[in-house]
């Protein structure tokens, strides 16, 4: 296990988080498949045939996709923004009403749900034949059971969250964000609503991260505890959490993990000892119960976080992986924390 970053992250963090800032607009214009002259607002037709990487693999678009199938919850925001979130013809997996308005949720919950089947490491169970009966033309999550090969066979392209297959020890940031929406532009040729949304992003960031320069809040980690007394899991520099804590100026106590992801014990949480913990959950309610079954283990009862009541349930895609949401989540922890510290 990697042991907890010594090094001071603290304001130096949001400096590094504002000149990210100052680099969305540029990464919205920049090209996933490296044609310098891709990516601009206006395109049409001329954008197609599409080639885009998708980490390992290399997608082919001859058109804009007509019809989605969601495999998580995350790109519903981004594809509302979009104005393609109708084109979506199943779903599968956790859409906890905590994410959205009223008037979202009722959409989302018209389109045929295919499976809710999630274990207890959050991770969706399905069939790839199920989703192959819905004809997509493109895939959004590949969860076990599925393959890119079998989607392409079918005649879909599965497009995989760039934040999951990032380098081991790449640091996140809000360029992420930025590079996602742009892409999601390029694919379904809505290009000019990308930079609006990108821009307006943007902007909620940049706001927060100058309103946060007077937090006392120094040190934070976020976990993700199974359910049933499963393992204890934490994440580190590729994970947008700690583009959210730079942005707040915040040292993620293991930003130096080299994974986005990694199960921890007990030992490295206690001898980081964060102000804060931030406990991510998926599915309804407001995260309490998970929470309280999290902070009776016996070996996290002598952290500072759970002493002082310092834990921010939070539902997982308000943290991860890059879309709208994160900025949503950004700013429910730069409230929570206002709020603590009065």
């Amino acid at each position: 296990m990697d042991h907890p970053s010594s090094r001071p992250v603290g304001r130096i963090g949001r400096r590094s988080a504002l000149a990210g800032l100052l680099a969305l607009t540029a990464a919205a214009c920049s090209s996933s498949s490296g044609d310098p002259g891709a990516g601009q607002a206006g395109g049409g037709a001329d954008d197609f045939p599409l080639d885009l990487a998708n980490c390992e693999a290399t997608l082919h678009f001859d058109a804009a996709p007509q019809r989605i199938v969601l495999l998580e919850s995350a790109p519903v925001t981004t594809l509302d923004g979009l104005g393609v979130l109708d084109a979506v013809v199943a779903r599968a997996g956790a859409f906890p009403r905590g994410y959205y308005d009223a008037e979202l949720t009722a959409r989302i919950e018209a389109i045929p749900a295919l499976s809710e089947d999630i274990d207890t490491a959050g991770h969706l169970q399905i069939s790839q034949e199920v989703v192959i009966a819905h004809s997509p033309d493109i895939v959004f999550g590949l969860p076990n059971g599925l393959t890119r090969e079998a989607m392409r066979d079918a005649g879909a392209e599965v497009v995989v969250q760039d934040v999951f297959c990032a380098a081991a020890g790449e640091r996140a940031s809000f360029e992420t964000l930025s590079s996602t929406i742009a892409t999601y532009g390029r694919i379904f040729d809505r290009h000019e609503q990308a930079d609006a949304l990108i821009s307006t992003l943007e902007e909620r960031v940049a706001a927060v991260s100058d309103s946060a320069a007077d937090l006392r809040t120094a040190t934070a980690a976020v976990l993700y505890p199974s359910l049933g007394g499963g393992p204890l899991y934490t994440y580190g520099a590729g994970s947008m959490v700690t583009a959210q804590l730079d942005a707040l100026g915040i040292e993620n106590v293991f930003a130096d993990t080299a994974e986005r992801v990694s199960e921890i014990g007990s030992e490295p949480l206690l001898a980081a000892d964060p102000d804060v913990l931030i406990m991510l959950y998926q599915g309804d309610g407001d995260g309490s119960e998970v929470r309280d079954e999290m902070v009776t283990q016996d070996q996290l009862s002598g952290l500072q976080a759970v002493t002082q009541e310092a834990v921010l349930p939070l539902l997982f895609n308000f943290a991860e992986p890059a879309s709208p949401l994160v900025v949503d989540g950004l700013e429910r922890i730069h409230e929570w924390l206002l709020e603590r510290e009065g």
